[in-house]
């Protein structure tokens, strides 16, 4: 029987070695002697005894045995030679005792390769063994700032913590994140429970994921699993049965689809217009009446940013007051997010707007289960295709507010109190920074951040105070229930604050635009021409969704420089990021012609040069930041 075993194996070789020549590659084993770089440019580091994923063994170590076997690691020699018959005995020692010996392996890039025990790693491919125990040496290449060289890299590291070598991913910084998804903290080592946990849901994951297609995918399990987890969280995913992991594995395909377009966003910059008759467009005739649903982190008397999204809500019920109806839920956190969806929708809310990032989870859950319900997140540069998300150009503000900085400062010492470091923090600290230097060539910003475990406002002041900062830009808006001046871009004058200006969200101008899409048809063409991409609004001053107020007390002079700048900007005329850039680093862009793109805008993980400060990693933050910088955190 064991002979005709490697019959079956034989033809399995030679059918996989007439398709690999077919296909212009080499029929063989790979020889990792062939693609290691110059000896000298790397290092050995033995890992000892390891359990090998049989999948991630693609090769010999020399080419010795390389002829041997097909590029499947299935045999190639006929059955009447000595090779065949020590196949078929130790086909027939594994099916009676199994095959308990190690093999001695080179890894290198996260693949391995056979020095001793070719014919076993054979068999067990044939019997699609899942692993063989290894002795293995880790073949470490030199750093480079390749794409796959940084993520071998950052598989290095996780493995130190987690020793898990049987996931994969092809995204930078993917490993990091499945660290923190875990729940555990960037250098926590992980337990025996915590690996055969991991284990057990990560192979029911792949199960279910391949069994759907996920092999005609051009994405990785690791990459469709985090994927997963960004939308259900570990424990949930823990805990699921086989058919629950079946269904939402089913349900989630389109997420999973969106990962082989690498999350590319389609961002509309500007509001869809139905090409429709001025008269029909203002006036909908039959458009179905809305309920709206808001739901805040706080509330709008303690939050600046929940007071903002409220007057949001307040503009919408004003402006269609037959039409649309809205129904708000305050404190809500991101575990308590889902229910509170799940009751708008009971409630008859047919659009939710969730104005929090760390609400993404619950939305894009509560979309998948409610296909019919329109459901938006307040985030930058998050890739669901269940939602769409939206948020302003906060940037084109930050560029003014720099601007009146740079010329109300007589030493051109400024300051800038920032809060996460998440996407679009960055471009509003670089757009001020550019702003200021627009007016004043030798302006200097020293960048602070309110999230820090340590931070604290008093001493901030004080310091800054001793460098000669008297210009600062702190929070964006005033809190209702504090009496405080600390906000918007203010002037220290004998230790109090005296405000220049301050930069507008107006988010009732986004919510009223966004409806009337919906009530003109426009809605739907956004989908059409997005097709397979996520979809973002990230409306700016053209939409009026972003504006400077300046303070009567500000220069005649300056005040007409703002609303120059600011006509430019909304004209589409000017932008911000455009023109030579220098980074902290060096040059971002030379051309003096180019403008960054949308996307480079949004994912900047840069300071200007004239930033005096960093960007802070999350283990510096508040606890209550890192939810935030763990759904919308920049990638140093």
């Amino acid at each position: 029987m064991t002979m005709d075993d490697y019959n079956k194996a034989y033809k399995a070789g030679k059918k996989d070695y007439q398709a690999r020549l077919l296909r212009g590659e080499q029929p063989t084993l790979k020889i990792l002697d062939d693609i290691l770089p110059p000896r000298g440019s790397y290092s050995e580091v033995p890992l000892g005894l390891v359990q090998i994923p049989i999948e991630q063994i693609v090769g010999t170590k020399t080419g010795g045995r390389s002829s041997a076997f097909a590029g499947n690691f299935m045999p190639i020699l006929r059955e009447n030679t000595e090779f065949a018959s020590k196949w078929a005995a130790l086909s027939e020692s594994h099916l009676n005792e199994g095959i308990r010996d190690p093999i001695k392996a080179y890894e290198y890039m996260n693949k391995f390769y056979v020095e001793e025990g070719n014919k076993r790693v054979s068999v067990l491919k044939y019997y699609d063994a899942v692993s063989v125990p290894g002795i293995v040496t880790r073949i470490l290449p030199p750093r480079t700032e390749e794409k796959e060289n940084r993520i071998y890299y950052e598989f290095v590291d996780f493995y130190e913590l987690s020793k898990v070598n049987y996931i994969w991913f092809t995204r930078t910084g993917s490993f990091a994140k499945l660290q923190a998804l875990t729940g555990k903290e960037p250098d926590q080592v992980w337990s025996d429970d915590d690996k055969l946990t991991f284990s057990s849901v990560y192979t029911r994951f792949t199960a279910e994921f391949e069994a759907a297609g996920g092999k005609k995918l051009s994405i990785t399990p690791g990459d469709a699993f985090l994927a997963f987890l960004t939308v259900y969280d570990y424990d949930t995913v823990c805990g699921m049965t086989a058919a629950e992991m079946k269904a939402t594995v089913a349900k989630s395909w389109e997420e999973f689809h969106l990962l082989e377009h690498d999350d590319e966003i389609d961002v509309k910059m500007d509001p869809t217009v139905e090409k429709k008759p001025l008269l029909t467009r203002l006036l909908p005739l039959s458009s179905p009446k809305l309920k709206a649903a808001f739901l805040y982190a706080k509330t709008p008397s303690s939050s600046a940013w929940t007071y903002a999204h409220e007057l949001g809500r307040l503009h919408l019920e004003q402006t269609f007051p037959d039409e649309v109806s809205t129904i708000c839920y305050e404190n809500i956190t991101p575990d308590l997010a889902e229910k509170a969806i799940r009751d708008a929708i009971k409630k008859g809310c047919n659009i939710v707007f969730t104005t929090a990032p760390e609400f993404v989870q619950a939305s894009v859950q509560a979309a998948i289960d409610n296909p019919d319900v329109r459901i938006l997140n307040c985030s930058l540069n998050t890739s669901h295709r269940y939602i769409r998300t939206y948020y302003a150009r906060m940037h084109e503000a930050k560029f003014l507010m720099g601007a009146i900085a740079g010329a109300m400062s007589e030493n051109g010492l400024l300051a800038y109190i920032a809060d996460y470091p998440i996407f679009g923090t960055i471009a509003n600290i670089n757009a001020f920074a550019l702003g200021a230097k627009l007016i004043n060539p030798r302006a200097k910003v020293y960048l602070e951040w309110s999230s820090l475990k340590d931070a604290d406002l008093g001493k901030v002041m004080d310091g800054l105070a001793e460098k000669g900062v008297s210009i600062v830009s702190g929070r964006d808006m005033v809190i209702p229930e504090d009496a405080s001046r600390y906000f918007g871009l203010y002037r220290m004058e004998n230790g109090m604050p005296h405000n220049l200006a301050m930069p507008l969200w107006h988010w009732g101008k986004f919510y009223e635009q966004l409806i009337r899409t919906i009530m003109n048809g426009a809605w739907k063409y956004d989908d059409i021409t997005a097709e397979k991409k996520a979809i973002n609004y990230w409306w700016g001053m053209s939409s009026g969704v972003v504006d400077v107020i300046c303070s009567q007390n500000l220069p005649i002079g300056t005040q007409r420089l703002v609303y120059l700048l600011k006509d430019t900007i909304r004209r589409g005329e000017f932008n911000p990021f455009s023109g030579a850039l220098y980074s902290q680093q060096g040059v971002v862009q030379e051309d003096p012609d180019r403008s960054l793109s949308p996307e480079e805008i949004i994912r900047m993980n840069w300071l200007a040069r004239s930033v005096i400060g960093s960007i802070p990693e999350r283990q510096d933050l508040k606890e209550q930041a890192k939810p935030v910088t763990l759904q919308q955190g920049i990638e140093k």
